[in-house]
């Protein structure tokens, strides 16, 4: 059988901000407001669906001044919906897309988490996925009455123990213990409910949860941290992670090492999907697509980007000739690896410190420019030496390079059995070949 053969690439969209790219919002023919305009991301969502992508990933900022002035007057990202609000009202126009949101573990309550991802699994048909992250960002603390940011390790302690309380939360109720026995006035059988009683070093919840187990048992549980401790964490829970990887070879390393941590845990290796963040820029030639490129990086701020180019080489770069070769760098306390990157990116592509500030400011993440067939190539090689299980799709505007992507790479993925035609199943547990988990107390 060729399907058992050909390992079939999963693909969720990054739909929070609409780009991750700063200056897709000037792109000519894109949707300046397509951050903040149902309409616009409704016609995407509905675009994803038909062409049976697998889920539709929100990311979330819960603070606005992250930046100075001078660049966040700039940023398209400073206004968006609430994830739960935003997701309900999508999954009422899309039946089989996987709706995925970032709940923190610092900033919320696990009481929270849990009865608005139950409700959007109810209300979806099964197709919630969380994404568990443990908020990093100063100025969100700010916002939650903390001065001070919880330091990391113990973020990650939080984290878990936050998990295992959602987690049997969602568990407080057998899969049939709502009976509505008419005859005899009986709503729910007793016996199959669980209180929680949870009183642990960060958190103390009785429960249980005021909502029907989730239709998948439990929303897909999702992890985006890189750190040992996040690596740690995913091994033990995450069913998807978020990741970037600079190349394919960090990606070859960061998937045997995270598989790796799941042996060990007796875990199955299928029950967990590894999703890079890939941007992806599409032209009918290769010429085309770095020309996109080249157009959207040109339209991110100078002044801006020239501050991203001086963090990542460690030295002042404003005073370079702007439309010259990138100068010798000596080296300094900054980080190496930034540094050499930037030096290697502008060698290899023969930028001009313009350009490279502009690459820097813009997206420097992992990056397929070209056909769908080149792309259909890249994304082969990632798939088939185990460096991932399919990607988290970036797109460089909206709603042009959603169009260029579903119209020209899936069609091409679906004709080398790549990528499936119709989907699996009903819920996201179904779409992502993952099992659905057993009540604990039940």
């Amino acid at each position: 059988m060729q399907s058992m053969a050909k390992r079939q690439l999963k693909l969720g969209a990054f739909m929070r901000p609409a780009s991750i790219h700063t200056g897709a919002w000037r792109y000519p023919g894109a949707w300046p407001d397509m951050n903040f305009n149902f309409v616009h991301i409704k016609r995407c969502i509905q675009t994803l669906e038909a062409a049976k992508f697998d889920a539709f990933f929100m990311a979330d900022h819960m603070a606005v001044l992250n930046m100075p002035m001078d660049a966040l007057k700039r940023s398209h990202t400073s206004t968006s919906f609430e994830p739960f609000t935003l997701l309900s009202a999508l999954s009422q126009a899309t039946t089989h897309i996987g709706l995925v949101a970032t709940g923190s573990t610092t900033f919320d309550a696990p009481y929270h988490i849990a009865r608005r991802f139950a409700s959007l699994d109810h209300i979806s048909g099964g197709r919630a996925g969380w994404n568990i992250v443990t908020t990093s960002n100063p100025d969100a603390a700010l916002n939650f009455g903390m001065d001070e940011h919880m330091e990391h390790g113990e973020r990650y302690h939080r984290a878990r123990e936050f998990y295992d309380v959602v987690t049997g939360l969602w568990d407080s109720w057998a899969d049939d213990a709502f009976v509505r026995d008419v005859e005899n006035g009986i709503f729910f059988d007793p016996a199959k409910m669980h209180v929680l009683n949870h009183k642990g070093e960060h958190l103390s919840v009785r429960g249980p949860l005021n909502i029907a187990r989730p239709i998948q048992g439990w929303p897909v549980i999702v992890q985006a941290g890189a750190s040992d401790a996040g690596r740690r964490l995913a091994s033990e829970t995450a069913e998807a992670v978020f990741t970037a990887q600079s190349s394919i070879e960090v990606g070859r390393q960061f998937y045997a090492d995270v598989k790796g941590r799941m042996d060990k845990l007796g875990r199955k290796r299928a029950h967990m999907k590894i999703l890079p963040a890939c941007f992806v820029v599409v032209g009918e030639t290769i010429e085309e697509a770095r020309a996109k490129r080249a157009k959207l990086d040109s339209l991110v701020n100078y002044a801006n980007s020239i501050a991203s180019l001086s963090i990542a080489i460690g030295h002042d770069a404003s005073k370079f000739d702007p439309d010259g070769p990138l100068p010798k760098i000596p080296e300094s306390n900054a980080s190496k690896s930034g540094r050499e990157r930037a030096i290697a990116l502008a060698k290899r592509e023969n930028l001009t410190v313009r350009q490279l500030a502009q690459r820097l400011g813009g997206y420097s993440g992992l990056a397929m420019v070209g056909t769908p067939k080149t792309i259909a190539d890249e994304m082969e090689e990632w798939i088939e030496t185990e460096a991932s299980d399919g990607f988290t799709i970036m797109f460089p505007y909206l709603p042009g390079g959603l169009d260029d992507f579903v119209n020209g790479v899936v069609p091409e993925l679906q004709r080398r059995g790549r990528f499936r035609r119709e989907y699996e199943g009903n819920t996201l547990r179904e779409n992502l070949g993952l099992p659905r988990p057993e009540n604990r107390f039940f």
